[in-house]
């Protein structure tokens, strides 16, 4: 199957245009047509409909395989011309909201950094496409297990920090005095959707056991990364969120003894018994500023490699 011809494919299925699509990808509307009808022939079934454009069952089930073999290609090519070249004189690092802390920024190089806030789904495609020299990814686990990631292309995954969680609830709130919380008391609570600001629901049910059950529902969803919008919704009491202990610890404003409108409160989680977990990505083998800060990161544990 020739991957010229499968992007064009996916490209005419996102946009549901030809002409789109031969504007997008440089060809003209004719060049379209002509890589549609030869991919039809090559797997020997029609993959749109013309009017309107669509894809067909069969198109259908070409678009659940294509993403991840164009992206294994983008890999392949990105980790031949990294290990061909001259490493980059500068830095790219692509991180979640909460996956950054202090000692890595402080381990950063002065000089010729780019820092990329992405959500985590994207930052293992980043890392493998080189987009991003290194990607820092985090999320629930039990203690010293591994991370679940998207099986994009071969990576190199070192386990770099692991901490207990806290819940971030309002001062006001009636559990706000606990010395700890169990998830299992919160399955009916107020929660925030806040995937890429703190954990995700998803992850709460997961943790939960609940992963096919209702529960956890979510009372606002917040679509972006900033910490501080999340906290000043917690305050505002549109739901609960929860946070590594540390930012938690920092986040919360006002606390028990303060009271007053928008202070929060951060509470431990006592069971289940996980920790938020942080590791780092890489493809290949990394040169330059972005092997000096690898090392640095993976030397804080001792979690085997894996790739």
């Amino acid at each position: 199957m020739d991957p010229h011809l499968l992007r064009t494919y996916v490209t005419v299925a996102r946009l549901a245009s030809f002409s789109e699509a031969a504007r997008e990808l440089g060809y003209t509307q004719s060049a379209v047509s002509q890589h549609i009808a030869a991919l039809e022939q090559d797997l020997g079934a029609t993959l749109l409909t013309r009017r309107p454009v669509a894809p067909t069952p069969a198109g259908e089930r070409l678009l659940e395989h294509a993403g991840p073999l164009l992206l294994r290609l983008e890999a392949a090519r990105a980790e031949v011309a990294r290990s061909a070249g001259e490493p980059a004189p500068g830095l790219t690092l692509a991180t979640t909201a909460t996956a950054l802390r202090r000692r890595t920024a402080d381990a950063l190089p002065a000089t010729g950094v780019t820092l990329c806030v992405l959500p985590r789904a994207e930052i293992p495609a980043a890392v493998a496409t080189g987009a991003a020299d290194l990607g820092l990814v985090d999320g629930l686990a039990a203690p010293t297990d591994p991370l679940r990631l998207p099986d994009v292309a071969p990576l190199t995954v070192r386990g770099v920090a692991e901490e207990p969680v806290s819940v971030l609830l309002p001062a006001a709130h009636p559990l706000a005095r606990r010395a700890g919380l169990r998830l299992g008391d919160l399955v009916d609570a107020r929660w925030l959707d806040a995937p890429d600001a703190g954990v995700s629901l998803e992850q709460l049910r997961a943790a939960h056991g609940s992963a096919g059950a209702v529960g956890f529902r979510p009372a606002l969803r917040y679509e972006g990364g900033d910490l501080r919008t999340l906290v000043t919704l917690v305050g505002a009491g549109h739901g609960l969120a929860l946070l590594p202990s540390s930012l938690a610890a920092e986040s919360a404003v006002g606390g028990v003894a303060g009271g007053g409108a928008g202070a929060t409160v951060a509470v431990p989680l006592t069971a289940p018994r996980v920790v938020h977990r942080t590791e780092l990505l890489h493809s290949g083998v990394v040169r330059g500023p972005a092997a000096a800060l690898a090392e640095l990161m993976a030397g804080e544990r001792g979690d085997v490699t894996r790739s």
